[in-house]
């Protein structure tokens, strides 16, 4: 029997702990892109991302908080297994309050490739504009992979950068992407 894949605007009831426990958020990194006197390069970088059932915890409660503050979280399901998920932040910032954030992107491991980080990118940029803004900012992960998919669904870097969301991680390159 074929599965049924879709995507839906999730509530907190929806972020029920355990959410993401069949969740697969590996990621093998060997070369990453850096900025280097205004300039980006690319560089050899090994690491290994994954998630502890502590740290899919935190990012539940961390959704959980986008919601609560008038954001707003979409998954992607195959069958009842969540396989995606992003959100995007509803508090306006940057010169002319034009940005806002999403704070999460993320496909299961063994799912990427097949369109569900796109789709979910579509939708939240109609998110952001339904909350107003002008350009989505992302904090990328720096992988030469992440990077390749926030290319192809037209990011660049980021016009101004929010000092904020850099400091929790210099490594990540600041993206926006113009709506």
């Amino acid at each position: 029997m074929a599965s049924k894949h879709v995507y839906k605007t999730l509530t907190l009831k929806d972020l029920s702990p355990g959410l993401l426990q069949s969740f697969i958020r590996y990621q093998e990194t060997k070369r990453v892109w850096y900025e280097d006197n205004n300039e980006f390069q690319v560089k050899d970088d090994y690491f290994i991302d994954d998630w502890s059932e502590e740290k899919k915890e935190s990012v539940i409660e961390a959704l959980r908080q986008c919601i609560t503050d008038g954001g707003a979280v979409i998954g992607s399901f195959d069958d009842d297994e969540l396989v995606g998920f992003a959100s995007v932040e509803s508090m306006r910032f940057g010169s002319e309050d034009e940005y806002v954030e999403l704070s999460y992107i993320h496909v299961s491991g063994g799912q990427r490739g097949f369109g569900i980080g796109s789709n979910l990118f579509k939708r939240c940029c109609e998110v952001a504009r339904r909350f107003g803004a002008k350009k989505l900012y992302i904090a990328a992960h720096p992988s030469i992979e992440s990077q390749n998919f926030y290319k192809a669904v037209g990011c660049t870097p980021a016009v101004e950068i929010n000092r904020d969301i850099w400091d929790k991680e210099r490594l990540d390159i600041q993206l926006e992407k113009v709506l």
